[in-house]
């Protein structure tokens, strides 16, 4: 099944002239989801989106992280979901404050929509704060670590 990209961007400029803050829609194995000034989230065609993250992947540097004054990265939220720290309850952390990291290191997932979406390092550096707690929702923009660049 394949996304008509115009029809999707005639859909979000409609919304916006009619200053709709809320909009989802589902038909044909796609379901698309619009929430004005938080949130755009992916549009799933069977498992596969058409945003990066989608169907469990990665979110990747781009959207995850905010620059600092004092050289640090603020990685934040990509989305609405529930915060957790392992891939399983009895799993350690993916990473802890004092923790080295590398770019591309797994440093959390975030659930959304029943998809597990593991929020990346887009910096290398060490933790210096972590700041959602474990199992506890998360907001877009919410900032989830701090990282000091290496």
């Amino acid at each position: 099944m394949n996304v008509d990209i115009a029809k999707l961007k005639g859909l979000l400029d409609l919304l916006a002239a009619e200053d709709v803050a809320e909009f989802e829609h589902e038909a044909e194995g796609v379901r698309v989801r619009v929430v004005r000034g938080k949130l755009v989230s992916a549009a799933y065609v069977g498992g596969a989106g058409i945003a990066g993250g989608a169907g469990g992947g990665a979110i990747g540097p781009a959207i995850a992280a905010a620059a600092v004054d004092d050289g640090s990265v603020d990685v934040t939220s990509p989305f609405v979901g529930t915060f957790y720290r392992s891939p399983t309850p009895d799993a350690p952390s993916f990473v802890e404050t004092g923790a080295v990291v590398r770019l591309g290191q797994t440093l959390c997932i975030i659930e959304a929509m029943k998809l597990m979406n593991e929020i990346e390092a887009d910096v290398s550096g060490t933790i210096v704060e972590c700041y959602a707690q474990n199992g506890k929702s998360v907001e877009f923009g919410q900032k989830l670590f701090r990282i000091k660049k290496a």
